[in-house]
């Protein structure tokens, strides 16, 4: 039995897997076997444990870390003029470069035993998203030396001695680091990359040394206008085979000061008018002694596999932290302005198209939010998960487009005219930043998301790859007749599953949790199997030219993606304690991901080349349409409304929003509005109900309406002090900055102009 199930299934399908195999260049092979699979793998697998989500460490800062955040970063957030440091000097002020210097703001991941601060990934992000919060700038000059660049490298891979002298150089700011990687034909295409560098020797400091000499042109490299040590990716030649014996060696990275003879730095890029140090670094023959690879000799080559291993700081902490602040951001000042900005007699965000685009601001800012803190917990634990990191970076800053935008319409002309009192100007012109650095997001989602994670998260997909590839053609047939008829037993387990739970609602899923979360629960499993069977199918269908179906390795992509983060904003509604006042956040959060996960799915489905495999698909997963609906109007709007309440629950959803306390602080100004507004509703109602009784006239002016209200007893004179304290905040709120012709002086509407008293109808 066993030989006839080898002759006629196991053969044919090993052979038919040989050809269909998508081939894996040495490249991608290396950026798979430098991650590690985390919750990703659950999920892809059918079969994700819910314990195991929950019995990940809940993010929590140490006692040294908050009390940075509670000190050191609050005296950075007071320092910060973004208008000044963006319109005016076009740099940070140089007590502020100072400063970061002295409290080692460069230095987060570095050990203590080399003068760094050894902060956590979620320490690290917290810093990065409320610096974000007050400037754009500020936070990207802060946020590269501590993701992708020498001070990471060097910890993991640098020697002993490149240890000793570089790490405290780097962690009291003696040395501003860069590290050079993009170029004019290579961006996202790391692999690409034309810089050569060639083993020979050459003369240093006076000696004949082996060495490398080097010809590199990168641009949009962050700090190096700046930098005193510059960290370089090139492609390593050895024709001479003075260090081994192939030619080509493959990608290398060295550090190398800029001083150094030959190495060009200073010039400026102007990234979208932002005040972050970026620009171009050229080198032509520049030679340097071969004990400046990174790492030493032994790491020559080794640099793809190196730089795949740290970018999961960029992608996992840094642009995420800019998604996050955008969200705490605009969820803190959009929900106050759509209070305190009137028209019609009411505030605006009582419009349902204006509460419309709010709660979505709301949702989708909880979502960012728990989404920042389970990928910093992955990092936390030791882990490398490229594919969550990739999912974090291309889902969180598109989603702080989306906020972002939403937060632009309901502002409308407040947001549009630049200047002092603007708290959105920055991120506007920050998010597209955020969007194409550390892996373009066109090229995160279409190639990575996926990509990657079919292959690096399937329970057997990558075995069975291996076996294919076993140049001992026995061994590896039998060790791929094994690992196939797992897989047919894994495939049709979860077909049957599947489509069991679609006509069942997910009901009989048993899962870890009760209450009015466990219905999310059980969706998610439903759609792990939808996912896993979809990518099957895919896979079976596709073989090698799914690589090249990009719209659809995309959408199922989307897929993981948004299980992903449904299961970070459950895992976040957890360990804060499962408070009431979140569940309406939490409710939208998983609607929202389970919809667009089921939406994207079907969208594979429909697009499949294989027609007979598409609607096969769709006939089995989802058998009764797709009942996974985008959240409701009612949830919107319950959203919006917290949104234009203060307390302890809107606090908790935007408290990495920095709120200064100067008189002129651009955010303070619009909350001290927004509370005082609210402060004095129901006196607003005493006056509302006087002008039905006809005691108050309704066309005369607030200033009258509150004369007349104090004339026939509706308020006394406190309460009309207080209603027009409140309507002078919320006049000087409202307004946008206007200068002289030449734009030499700051003529701001409200330091000139009285507030007309009249929004009360």
């Amino acid at each position: 039995m066993s030989s006839l199930r080898k002759k006629w299934i196991s053969d044919p399908a090993f052979k038919l897997f040989k050809q269909v195999l998508p081939p894996l260049s040495q490249t991608e092979r290396e950026a798979m076997e430098a991650g590690s699979v985390w919750w990703d793998g659950e999920l892809f697998s059918g079969h994700p444990n819910f314990n195991t989500l929950h019995q990940y460490n809940k993010p929590t800062l140490s006692t040294e870390e908050q009390a940075f955040i509670d000190n050191e970063l609050e005296t950075l957030l007071a320092m910060l003029d973004d208008q000044q440091i963006v319109k005016q000097d076009r740099d940070l002020p140089k007590e502020v470069w100072e400063y970061l210097r002295k409290e080692r703001f460069f230095s987060l991941i570095i050990a203590k035993e080399y003068g760094g601060r050894a902060f956590s990934a979620l320490a690290n992000s917290t810093i990065v998203s409320r610096i974000a919060t007050r400037s754009i700038s500020a936070a990207v000059t802060v946020m590269v030396p501590n993701s992708l660049g020498p001070g990471e490298l060097l910890s993991h891979y640098g020697t002993e001695q490149q240890k000793d002298y570089w790490l405290p150089r780097l962690a009291d700011g003696t040395d501003i680091p860069c590290f050079a990687l993009t170029g004019p034909e290579a961006g996202s295409d790391a692999g690409a990359i034309p810089d050569t560098g060639v083993v020979c020797y050459g003369q240093h400091n006076g000696e004949e040394v082996l060495g490398i000499r080097l010809n590199w042109n990168k641009r949009y490299i962050t700090l190096a206008p700046v930098s005193t040590v510059l960290g370089l990716a090139f492609k390593l030649y050895d024709p001479e085979h003075l260090i081994g014996e192939k030619d080509a060696l493959g990608i290398t990275c060295a550090l190398i000061p800029t001083h150094h003879q030959g190495v060009e730095v200073g010039e400026r890029h102007d990234p979208m008018h932002l005040a972050f140090m970026n620009g171009p670094t050229r080198g032509q023959d520049v030679f340097i002694p071969m004990d400046w690879i990174i790492g030493g000799a032994d790491y020559a080559g080794k640099g793809w596999r190196m730089l795949v291993e740290c970018l999961s700081a960029g992608r996992g902490i840094s642009l995420p932290a800019l998604g996050t602040a955008i969200g705490h951001l605009t969820t803190r000042t959009t929900g106050a302005y759509a209070y305190v900005r009137k028209q019609f007699g009411m505030s605006i965000g009582k419009f349902e198209g204006v509460s419309e685009a709010l709660g979505r601001i709301g949702g989708l800012t909880y979502l960012l939010e728990a989404t920042r803190t389970l990928t910093t917990t992955a990092l936390d634990m030791g882990e490398k998960p490229g594919i969550v990191t990739a999912i974090a970076k291309y889902h969180m800053t598109e989603m702080a487009r989306t906020v972002l935008n939403d937060s632009m319409d309901i502002h409308a002309g407040r947001a549009i005219q630049d200047g002092p009192m603007n708290y959105l100007a920055s991120s506007y012109l920050g998010i597209p930043v955020a969007i194409t650095v550390e892996g373009a997001n066109i090229l995160t989602r279409n190639l990575m998301i996926f990509g990657q994670g079919a292959t690096r998260c399937h329970p057997y997909v990558l075995k069975e790859m291996e076996a294919a590839a076993d140049t001992d053609e026995q061994r590896g047939s039998e060790d791929f007749e094994q690992l196939l008829f797992k897989h047919i037993g894994h495939a049709s387990g979860n077909t049957f599953s599947a489509l069991i739970a679609a006509l069942t609602g997910s009901r009989l899923f048993n899962v870890p949790m009760s209450g009015p979360t466990k219905q999310h629960y059980q969706d998610i499993k439903r759609l792990s199997k939808v996912l896993a069977v979809s990518s099957d199918v895919a896979m079976l269908t596709l073989g090698g030219d799914l690589k090249r179906k990009e719209m659809i390795s995309a959408r199922l992509g989307d897929g993981l993606a948004y299980l992903y983060m449904a299961s970070a904003a459950l895992k976040k509604y957890e360990d804060d304690g499962r408070h009431e006042s979140d569940l309406d956040f939490v409710n939208y959060a998983v609607t929202h991901c389970l919809y667009h996960a089921a939406k994207s799915m079907n969208e594979a489905y429909r697009n499949l080349p294989n027609r007979i495999a598409g609607n096969s698909l769709s006939g089995l997963m989802f058998p009764l349409g797709n009942r996974f609906k985008a959240p409701s109007d009612q949830l919107t709007l319950k959203l919006a409304k917290k949104l234009m309440t203060p307390g302890v629950q809107r606090d908790r959803l935007t408290h990495l929003c920095y709120i200064g306390d100067k008189e002129d602080d651009k955010v303070a100004i619009m909350e001290n509005a927004f509370v005082a507004m609210v402060d004095v509703a129901p006196l607003e109602k005493k006056l509302f109900a006087a002008i039905k009784e006809q005691k108050i006239d309704r066309k005369a002016s607030l200033t009258e309406k509150l004369q007349q209200a104090l004339e026939q007893q509706v308020l006394t004179e406190q309460e009309v002090a207080q209603v027009t304290a409140a309507e002078r905040l919320r006049y000087h709120a409202i307004q946008v900055d206007h200068f002289s012709h030449d734009f030499s002086e700051v003529r701001t509407t409200h330091s000139t102009t009285k507030p007309q008293l009249n929004s009360v109808a």
